[in-house]
């Protein structure tokens, strides 16, 4: 039932609730954290803009630096350009002047500096006496017949060539910037001690090393894998004094190379029976653009990373082979072969190893903790006792150390020398060891007491004051003891009263080794002059001549009668002549050794190759090529056809020679 309008509840408006205190402190904290966010928001928005704003200064800096560098790099290249142009005006302002001096020197009269027609091109006109290419009083010439005007010609060509060498060059810098990142990380990885045999002079000292040099020694395209090239010839401007920690360093003063222009001066043979007979110089050597590939087959072996060549004016009786590589930390200073041939002996920066001759498996490392570890520290010179039981390590540190293999220990450690020890050797019975050091002395040290005698170098008529002793060698009755040195001059010495007995001059350069042959009657010297000699010593043998009373104190005559035992040669007569020269290395020759049955003398050089010579004909026999830097050292085994070779380029390799 319907209710009348009356009966119901009038409608009263509805408003907000009322608020109490806690709803408005909630509002008010809500509006306090957006404020405070909005004022972070704001604070962040102005460290971005601070930001970028540096950020753009930076931009324009580096925008800048670069436009500088940009700037430079032009500035340069057209100071280069100017160079090149005034170089250009005065290589032809010479060539005139000489050929007004040639004119003069003729009798002729000279022609005008400039002008048309006072320089022509040749022709049938003008005096019969005109130089070839040149017409006095030939009349006016037409311009494109004048070569002084044809220099300007030239030198437009000059300017647009190199414009265009310019950007090929702006091009190549964008492409080496780019690969440049790729190439930072592997030269990080590579030491720097990568070419420091390169060159010879690794005996003044580390201090004296120049690292840009051994930087620009480095042979990074050199692979395993790639056939070996033959390395050009060396120029006469890049003759500087060598450097790396495998050499000593060259005579200060400079001598003509030895060569076929100006062959080493020899004695005449002694008229005893098996004289050596000296060979015409110049028949004896490789031609220097030698191309493996246009060698034929018959005088050419190759391996992988390596090849030999046999000298085609020569019956070949010999064949090589690669047997081992031995890898190494460093460069490889030294080898040496133990005296029963089966093992191998190498020094290197602060170590020394042994190897196993025919499975090349390393068997020892010495290591002296002792040494100080700042710097480089290394070995220069080993050497096997005759039992095998001992090495001798020789290192810059000037110290002689003797190891005990078996303990991988020091025995003993002998003191006396001032500077570096750059060779050592033992007597044959193992009571003896020879040193040789760039104090201007080798040393004979007793094994047992540790005594030992000086054979110091005091000439008075020195060619210069550098007497480094860098090689020496104890001849195989023990009596005497051959020394090389870097005044070019090879000393022995009687190994019982220390007295020099002969001076063996003949070198033009620094000598780096000696070796005596196995019967004792030769020795054999190489130098940086790029030969070697053999020299005859049969008359310093028992009952002959005996006495250079030159020993520790470095006076007294020479082969004269006051020496005690000693014997007056007579007027003229000859010591120990050099019967043979063996010329045809390109570069240094800086390690020398006689096989154990006297038929081959090798040598290793600079040139980074080993020839193997006859040694009673001086002849080449075979050149081989297997390293990527100098050939440091070599050692023939003594009980076998076994040589090895040490080098910059961090290897040791051993390689067996067989005669056919």
């Amino acid at each position: 039932m319907n209710r009348p309008i009356s009966q119901h509840r009038t409608l009263q408006p509805s408003g907000p609730p009322t608020q109490g205190n806690g709803q408005q402190q909630g509002h008010a904290r809500l509006n306090e954290s957006f404020d405070a966010i909005r004022h972070e928001f704001d604070a962040m928005v102005a460290e971005v803009a601070l930001l970028r704003g540096q950020r753009d200064e930076l931009d324009a800096k580096v925008a800048a630096q670069v436009t500088e560098l940009t700037k430079i790099h032009q500035s340069f290249y057209d100071l280069e350009s100017q160079h090149n142009k005034v170089r250009t005006q005065y290589d032809d302002e010479v060539h005139r002047l000489r050929n007004e001096l040639h004119v003069v020197r003729q009798g002729l009269q000279p022609h005008p500096p400039v002008g048309p027609g006072s320089i022509g091109i040749p022709g049938p006109a003008g005096p019969s006496n005109s130089l070839p290419g040149i017409q006095i009083g030939a009349g006016p010439q037409p311009y494109n017949a004048d070569p002084y005007y044809a220099r300007d010609r030239e030198r437009d060509r000059d300017k647009e060539r190199e414009r265009e060498q310019r950007e090929r060059e702006r091009e190549r810098d964008r492409i080496d910037r780019e690969r440049e990142s790729d190439n930072r990380d592997r030269d990080r990885e590579r030491p720097r001690a990568d070419s420091r045999a390169v060159d010879p002079d690794f005996k003044r000292g580390l201090g004296d090393r120049d690292p840009k040099r051994f930087k620009q020694d480095r042979i990074k395209s050199d692979r395993p894998g790639m056939t070996p090239k033959l390395p050009p010839p060396p120029s006469s401007s890049s003759s500087t004094a060598p450097g790396g920690p495998g050499l000593p360093p060259s005579a200060t003063q400079s001598y003509p190379p030895a060569g076929p222009s100006n062959p080493p001066a020899m004695s005449e043979p002694p008229s005893h029976s098996g004289t050596l007979v000296p060979i015409t110089p110049g028949s004896n050597s490789f031609p220097d653009d030698l191309d493996i590939h246009n060698v034929p087959p018959e005088f050419k072996k190759e391996g992988s990373d390596w090849f030999a060549i046999f000298n085609s004016g020569a019956k070949r009786v010999l064949d090589v082979n690669l047997v081992h590589t031995l890898m190494h930390e460093s460069v490889v200073c030294c080898v040496r072969f133990s005296n029963d041939g089966k093992f191998l002996a190498t020094g290197c920066n602060r170590t020394a190893q042994i190897y196993d001759t025919k499975t090349g498996a390393k068997t020892c490392v010495l290591v002296d903790e002792a040494a100080g570890k700042a710097g480089d520290l290394y070995i220069r010179s080993v050497c096997f006792s005759p039992d095998g039981k001992y090495l001798a390590t020789g290192a810059e540190d000037k110290q002689i150390r003797i190891w005990d293999i078996q303990k991988k220990r020091i025995r003993k450690v002998f003191d006396g020398h001032q500077q570096e020890i750059y060779s050592l050797d033992f007597s044959s019975d193992g009571r003896l060891i020879v040193s040789g050091s760039g104090d201007k002395t080798a040393r004979i040290w007793d094994m047992e007491s540790g005594t030992s005698k000086v054979l110091t170098i005091n000439d008075p008529d020195s060619l210069n004051n550098d007497a480094g002793v860098t090689s020496v060698a104890i001849s195989p009755n023990g009596r005497l003891v051959a020394a090389g040195s870097l005044d070019t001059v090879v000393r022995i010495w009687d190994v019982e009263t220390a007295q020099l007995v002969e001076r063996l001059r003949g070198h033009k350069d620094s000598v780096y080794s000696v070796a005596f042959t196995p019967d004792g009657k030769g020795l054999v010297s190489g130098s940086l002059d790029k030969t070697l000699k053999y020299w005859d010593v049969t008359g310093l043998m028992p009952g002959a001549v005996k006495s250079r009373k030159e020993g520790a104190n470095g006076t007294g005559p020479v082969n004269g009668p006051g020496a005690p035992g000693g014997v007056l040669r007579k007027e003229g007569e000859k010591g120990s002549p050099c019967t043979m020269n063996f010329m045809g290395h390109k570069d240094y020759v800086l390690s020398v050794a006689v096989s154990h049955d006297g038929q081959w003398v090798v040598s290793g050089s600079k040139d980074r190759g080993v020839q193997f010579w006859d040694s009673r004909t001086a002849i080449v026999q075979c050149m081989l090529q297997g390293h990527k830097n100098s050939v440091i050292s070599i050692d023939l085994s003594p009980a076998g056809n076994i040589l090895a070779t040490g080098s910059g380029d961090w290897q040791a390799r051993i390689w067996s020679y067989n005669t056919l």
